[in-house]
This record gives C-alpha cells, sequence and structure tokens, in this order.
C-alpha cells in the first residue's frame, strides 16, 4: 500500500470509530470526527498531513500525492 491509501484508511476508519463512539458513548466525540475531517481538507489544500510524514519514515512507499 501506498502512503496515500494507508492515510486514507485510517482517516475513515477514524472518522467510523469515532462516529459509533459518538452515538454509544458520548456525542463529544464528533469533535474527534471534526478534525479529522478538518485535517484532510486542509490537507487536500495544502499537501501537508502530519501521518503522512511519520509514515515515510517508516518505510512505507509514497504515492501520488504524499
Amino acid at each position: 500500500m501506498t502512503i496515500d491509501r494507508v492515510v486514507f484508511a485510517v482517516a475513515g476508519s477514524f472518522i467510523l470509530i469515532s462516529l459509533l463512539l459518538a452515538h454509544y458513548h458520548s456525542e463529544l466525540w464528533l469533535w474527534f470526527t471534526a478534525f479529522v475531517g478538518a485535517n484532510l481538507l486542509q490537507s487536500a489544500f495544502t499537501g501537508f498531513c502530519p501521518m503522512a510524514i511519520i509514515l515515510k519514515k517508516l518505510g512505507v512507499k509514497p504515492g501520488s500525492a504524499f
């Protein structure tokens, strides 16, 4: 898998998990969902993604976006 796919998979997983936690535990988990979405939006415009930097240092092969 490339960095792009790992970032999308992790972000999607975080969003789904936080929605489940918001439904069953506390609605405050929706702030985490908003944070993940905002980070995806800003990375689309700036190209800066902290997760991509970490994955690159771990040796995951680069994709076309990161």
